[in-house]
């Protein structure tokens, strides 16, 4: 299992103070000697975190494959082109979420996503899809002719939290999940299989497999279990568990959860 480790949430630290401190470019060399395969940084429109200087610099100097997640909004595209990453993944942005908070409408930006996703092929940069767990998306996603689909795993930490943690007694509590144990255990259920029936098709389509979005230290085995996916990506869980232990160990720490033996 793949495990490429989104270092976003250190730009986030050093946001909240308005400081160059920590710097994201530290995280280069730690997470090469601690056994990620990937470095995925989020380009945002709104450039909470990441800034264009922050891309340039770490796909100028990570020894390790860059995946840079960035909108179709054109301004973006042309950023990406020229800076061109080991891999773009598509991903949706609304101003006001605090996070990314579900797949793409491939389907109602067909025609766009093709154009965006043809320049970035020509400028041969490799294109993953972030998107929800759905056939009918896998099909439509295949059909654009890209090497990968990212499938968010959201809903499925949303219920394991709501399930497996203090989280439904805190204010940070899911209003729209505070039901019965058992009503959660079923969406449980039901968000699995759905990772579970996509990547298969995803697979049989000759789609490579990712997933990612609110995975950690508690839920990550139940996806990685799953044989079609490939790579996980992971942030903010590893980030924020390498306040207490470093981030070497927090990434040690995800890697062994994620074996495959």
């Amino acid at each position: 299992m793949l495990l490429g480790v989104n270092i976003d949430h250190i730009a986030v630290l050093r946001e909240a103070r308005k400081i160059n401190d920590p710097n994201p470019l530290d995280a280069l060399s730690i997470c090469k000697l601690a056994g990620a395969n990937q470095i995925t940084i989020h380009l945002r429109e709104d450039r909470r975190h990441i800034h264009d200087n922050d891309a340039i610099a770490i796909i100028q100097q990570s020894s390790l494959p860059v995946n840079l997640e960035c909108s179709i909004n054109p301004e973006i595209i042309d950023i990406v082109c020229k800076l061109k990453p080991a891999r773009a993944t598509l991903v949706p942005e609304n101003r006001n979420e605090v996070t990314t908070e579900g797949g793409l409408d491939v389907k109602g930006n067909f025609e766009k996503l093709q154009k965006v996703i043809d320049k970035l092929h020509e400028n041969e940069i490799e294109v993953s899809l972030f998107i929800d767990p759905n056939e009918e998306i896998i099909e439509l996603s295949s059909q654009l002719e890209v090497e990968w689909v990212e499938l968010h795993t959201g809903t499925f930490a949303n219920v394991y939290a709501m399930i497996h943690s203090n989280l439904s007694s805190t204010h940070h509590s899911i209003k729209e999940l505070e039901l019965s144990k058992e009503e959660l255990k079923n969406k449980l259920t039901k968000a699995i299989k759905e990772i579970e029936t996509s990547s298969k098709l995803a697979k049989k389509l000759n789609l490579k497999i990712a997933a990612g979005h609110g995975l950690n230290y508690q839920n990550v085995t139940l996806i990685s279990k799953i044989p079609e996916i490939e790579e996980l990506n992971i942030g903010q869980s590893i980030i924020a568990r390498s306040v207490f232990t470093g981030l070497n160990k927090a990434i040690i720490d995800m890697r062994e959860l994620i074996k495959n033996d």
